[in-house]
């Protein structure tokens, strides 16, 4: 009966699957179990996946003495699932902390920096450390320990010149006076200076295919041609 039953049991399940909790996928294979009577329980835990012991729960569920209690939201009894990681093992906060932050909170020489700490590289590292983890969960406790994904701030400007802000409100009043006399004013924005000649670039542009222009093996500047400070004029 098995052979013949599980693609049409399977075909069920699949279709009503999308919209079952897993209260609702328990007490449907225990309701088809219970109609194919004799060796329903085995046909339909190889059609569904779900475990012979899933389907015995469901069947004790949908016994009248149980149908005739009150319906809770409840999918599983109080207490049940899995418990968090935290409870399980209480270290791995404490690890994994020691792991984000090597120079206050951890050994100074681990080999995991800013420049690394990337949540599948410390699921790695964690795991050495015989700790059972994947990078989502890792993704989680660090947001429970208040970190997030966050971009460098320019906000260390170094030593402060004495005519600073002179230098700037002198600037400002000149833009402010060629404004209210209809005359043009332009920013000039220099960017880091950069090598003239046939140097290698991370740009890219077409040619014909195996033909790639040649460059020089070392970024030494030339003596000649020096260097560019690449500016851009908005007006």
């Amino acid at each position: 009966m098995e052979n013949k039953i599980e693609p049409i049991v399977n075909e069920k399940f699949n279709t009503l699957l999308p919209i079952l909790d897993e209260k609702g996928r328990r007490l449907w294979a225990a309701a088809e179990a219970k109609s194919l009577g004799r060796g329903g329980i085995s046909a339909v835990s190889k059609a569904t996946g779900l475990s012979r012991t899933t389907i015995y729960q469901g069947l004790k569920e949908i016994e009248p003495s149980n149908a005739a209690k009150p319906a809770t939201n409840r999918t599983r009894a109080r207490g049940g699932g899995r418990k968090p990681i935290t409870k399980v093992n209480p270290i791995i906060l404490r690890d994994l902390e020691g792991m984000v932050e090597p120079t206050t909170r951890g050994d100074p020489e681990s080999p995991l920096r800013w420049t690394c700490k990337s949540t599948r590289q410390l699921s790695r590292a964690l795991q050495v450390m015989g700790h059972k983890i994947g990078r989502q969960k890792v993704s989680e406790l660090l947001a429970d320990l208040g970190y997030s994904l966050q971009a460098n701030r320019k906000v260390r400007e170094g030593s402060r010149h004495p005519d600073r802000d002179a230098q700037f409100r002198y600037i400002y009043n000149q833009v402010k006076v060629f404004q209210e006399n209809n005359q043009p004013v332009i920013s000039v924005d220099t960017k880091k200076k950069e090598l003239v000649g046939d140097f290698k670039n991370a740009g890219r542009e077409w040619q014909p295919k195996g033909q790639p222009d040649s460059v020089r093996v070392h970024d030494f500047a030339d003596k000649n041609l020096g260097k560019v400070n690449p500016y851009g004029v908005y007006p």
